[in-house]
C-alpha cells in the first residue's frame, strides 16, 4: 500500500521533472543548435561541460552545487532578498540542480538532430528571404522535430530518477524536497521494503513506458545516441 506521503513524493518528482525538462528545452535548444553549426576551434570545451555529468559522480555534482547555492553565500542571499527564499533545501534548488544534471540528455540529442539538418536547405530559405529565425522555425525544428521529442522524453526520465544531486541540494524535506527516490531510500533504510518497492514499482513503470516511446520513434537501425 502507497502512503499518501509516497504519492506526494511521487506527484514532487513529476512537477520536478516536467518543469526541469521545460528549462532544459529553453536553455538546450539555442545551446545544442550552437554547437551543431559552429565552427569555433575550443567547442570541445562547451562541448565537455555540457557532457560532464554523464561521467561525474552525482554527489560530486552536488556537493559543489550545494556550495555554490549555500544560505549564506552570494547567490541564494540575492535570491532571498528578492524572492523570500534561498536556493538551497528548496524545490527552486532542486530545479536548478536537475537542470544541471540533465543538461546532456537534452543537449545532446538535439545536437545530433540540428547535425541532420542540411546547410542547404538553410541557404535555400536564405535565398527565397527567409532570416534565420524563420529558418530555424520553418526548416530546421521540423527535420529536428524527433530530437526534440527525445530530448524531452531523456530529460524528463533523467530527472525522474535523480538521487544523489536532490539529495545534496534539497535534503529530505517532506512535501517540499522529497522526491520518490529518496522516499525509497528512506524507506529501504527503515527495512519498509514493502513501501519501496510499491514506490520503486511507478517509478520502474514510469522508466519502462518512457524508453519505449523513445525506442519507438527512434528510425529503424539507427536508435538514439547520447
Amino acid at each position: 500500500m502507497i502512503s499518501s506521503s509516497d504519492w506526494q513524493s511521487i506527484g514532487l518528482s513529476l512537477q520536478l521533472a516536467a518543469i526541469s525538462t521545460f528549462v532544459l528545452l529553453l536553455i538546450g535548444t539555442p545551446l545544442a543548435w550552437w554547437l551543431a553549426r559552429s565552427h569555433w576551434r575550443f567547442k570541445f570545451v562547451v562541448e565537455t561541460l555540457v557532457a560532464l555529468p554523464l561521467v561525474l559522480p552525482p554527489t560530486v555534482l552536488g556537493f559543489y552545487m550545494l556550495i555554490v547555492l549555500r544560505p549564506d553565500g552570494f547567490i541564494s542571499q540575492s535570491v532571498e532578498r528578492v524572492f523570500g527564499h534561498g536556493l538551497a533545501f528548496s524545490f527552486t534548488g532542486l530545479v536548478l540542480g536537475s537542470v544541471v544534471y540533465s543538461l546532456p540528455f537534452v543537449v545532446q540529442p538535439l545536437q545530433n538532430a540540428f547535425s541532420n539538418v542540411a546547410q542547404r536547405s538553410l541557404d535555400v530559405a536564405a535565398t527565397l528571404g527567409a532570416s534565420p529565425r524563420d529558418q530555424f522555425i520553418n526548416v530546421a525544428m521540423p527535420v529536428a522535430k524527433p530530437g526534440f521529442i527525445t530530448a524531452a522524453i531523456l530529460g524528463f526520465a533523467h530527472t525522474l530518477g535523480e538521487f544523489g544531486v536532490v539529495l545534496m541540494i534539497g535534503g529530505n524535506i517532506p512535501g517540499e524536497t522529497q522526491v520518490a527516490s529518496i522516499a525509497i531510500y528512506e524507506h529501504v533504510e527503515s527495512l519498509a521494503f514493502t513501501q519501496a518497492h510499491a514506490v520503486s514499482l511507478i517509478l520502474l513503470l514510469i522508466a519502462f513506458v518512457l524508453l519505449a516511446l523513445v525506442y519507438s520513434l527512434a528510425k529503424p537501425g539507427r536508435g538514439f545516441r547520447l
